[in-house]
């Protein structure tokens, strides 16, 4: 299936959803999709289950916390659910390089490709996030105590 042809099957509601609107997570969710077949031919290898398992957990991850991370709100919090996409992402290709023993060799090349095109688009998304992120004015705070820590604590 083509990458157009595969965003006619996704819901409406996802489509409509803001985040639908980021092309890297459209094209995680698409890896996340096609990946279902491979993890499928991987499984029925018995040597490659666990393989197949962490390929499946890996792929579902990328676009997962891309979800997460753009409900954050800018800044420190929604770069570190980027970057634990960008390790998924990488952690997916890995897997995708230990399943060529299995895999068709053209799939495993158009995988490989796919998610480096993915990983280079979460790069720099994680440096513009915390560029973005909030910081606070450093404020001069002047404190007259009013108590003495020698002092009597009242109790209740």
């Amino acid at each position: 299936m083509k990458y157009v042809e595969w965003q006619e099957t996704v819901f409406s509601e996802i489509k409509n959803d803001p985040i639908w609107k980021l092309e890297v997570y459209r094209l995680a969710l698409f890896a996340g999709d096609i990946g279902w077949h491979d993890v499928l031919t991987l499984s029925k290898v018995k040597l490659m289950y666990s393989i197949a398992d962490q390929l499946h957990r890996a792929l579902g991850s990328i676009s997962a916390n891309l979800t997460e991370g753009y409900s954050r709100s800018k800044g420190l919090d929604r770069a570190r659910f980027i970057e634990i996409a960008l390790g998924s992402a990488r952690e997916s290709r890995d897997w995708y390089y230990k399943s060529r023993h299995v895999l068709k060799v053209e799939v495993v090349s158009h995988r490989i490709e796919l998610i480096t095109h993915i990983i280079g688009m979460l790069t720099p998304m994680i440096s513009h996030q915390r560029k973005n992120a909030i910081r606070e004015e450093q404020a001069e705070y002047l404190i007259q105590p009013t108590f003495s820590l020698d002092s009597e604590i009242p109790m209740p």
